[in-house]
């Protein structure tokens, strides 16, 4: 049995189908699952071991280049997809995007969601077997398994997150940095700032405070991680709050990224890529909910908490709003701070 995933961005929404992995292995261990992904979220799911090949689709180099090299972009991966011959495709996009994949791949069997389900309808016209999601498939990962629990009822191993390989390599550099900073003896806390949207952000005051209380309170270095130059401004002014207490950790890859985050005892963030790597790789969070639903998005488990904001219209997923500071600042740093040393000394978590 032949079959390709489609999941094609973003970085948390990758992270949040690979449980579909270990269902599938389970169903058939014999199977060949392939994956198709943007190329920029491509790096942690190489030399995955349940992953035989890995497509890169680099929509957004295509774009600028130009409909010519759109066209011959997309046209090569496809050729490649139909060389391959599967036997069925798993959407778990559902939107425009992922059904010219899917739709193209020729597979007989192209499993996706119903009308209900998808993000745009013309990913209809793409798949042949249209799932229908229940009360039970709320959460984003569980939308993934429901289709692949449709396309093969024979499985048996369900996991909250992951499977998520750390590569040697980058694991071996992480030690060697954290030796050089002379982290030793005490918990290694990651503190992530950066998030996507606007309103995803806990606000930088609430995180230079968190950090002094992790400093002052519990003895502990935080390492604040970093995605792009907005992020690394934010993470420097945190640093600085703390009389330069904290580590701003450089940034490399995403295979660097998820190294460190696995040799962590503790990831606070808000809803964003790296708090799901880390639940991926069994690391222990706390996250920050704002305009998203924890219980849709939050890693589960009893080695994860989560926060959300006290007001009336928490979960409205708007990516600008007036309310915007109040919403922010309704999370106390005393709440995180809490459950920050509930995970880290308390024998039961939050």
């Amino acid at each position: 049995m032949k079959v390709l995933i489609v999941k094609v961005s973003a970085l948390g929404d990758v992270v949040h189908a690979l449980p579909v992995l270990a269902y599938l292995k389970s169903a058939d261990p014999d199977m060949q699952i392939d994956w198709l992904v943007e190329q920029s979220f491509s790096p942690f799911l190489d030399d995955h071991p349940l992953i035989d090949t890995l497509y890169r689709i680099d929509t957004r180099a295509w774009r600028k280049s130009g409909v010519k090299a759109s066209l011959h972009g997309a046209l090569s991966i496809i050729r490649d997809v139909r060389k391959s011959r599967y036997d069925c495709v798993l959407d778990l996009q559902g939107n425009a995007k992922s059904a010219m994949f899917t739709l193209s791949s020729g597979a007989p069997l192209r499993f996706g969601f119903d009308r209900g389900g998808v993000r745009e309808s013309l990913n209809l016209l793409a798949t042949n077997r249209k799932v229908p999601l229940s009360a039970n498939d709320y959460h984003v990962t569980d939308r993934s398994l429901a289709i692949a629990r449709t396309a093969f009822p024979d499985g048996t191993e369900i996991i909250n997150a992951g499977p998520l390989p750390v590569s040697d390599a980058a694991a071996m550099q992480v030690v060697q940095k954290l030796n050089a900073e002379n982290f030793s003896g005490l918990p290694l806390v990651v503190l992530h700032y950066g998030t996507t949207w606007v309103t995803k952000h806990w606000p930088l005051i609430s995180w230079q405070a968190l950090a002094n209380k992790l400093i002052d309170e519990l003895g502990i270095k935080p390492v604040l991680t970093w995605g792009n130059d907005q992020e690394l401004s934010a993470v420097q002014s945190i640093q600085r709050a703390c009389n330069n207490r904290a580590l701003v950790w450089p940034r490399g890859s995403l295979k660097d990224l998820t190294a460190l985050l696995a040799r962590a005892d503790l990831v606070v963030g808000s809803d964003t890529g790296p708090i799901h790597i880390a639940a991926a790789v069994g690391t222990s969070t706390v996250s920050i909910f704002r305009v998203t639903d924890p219980k849709r998005n939050a890693p589960r488990g009893s080695n994860h908490s989560h926060v959300s904001t006290a007001m009336d219209c928490s979960a409205c997923l708007r990516k600008t709003c007036e309310l915007d500071t109040e919403c922010g600042l309704s999370i106390p740093v005393d709440t995180v701070f809490d459950m920050v040393k509930a995970h880290l000394y308390s024998a039961e978590r939050v």
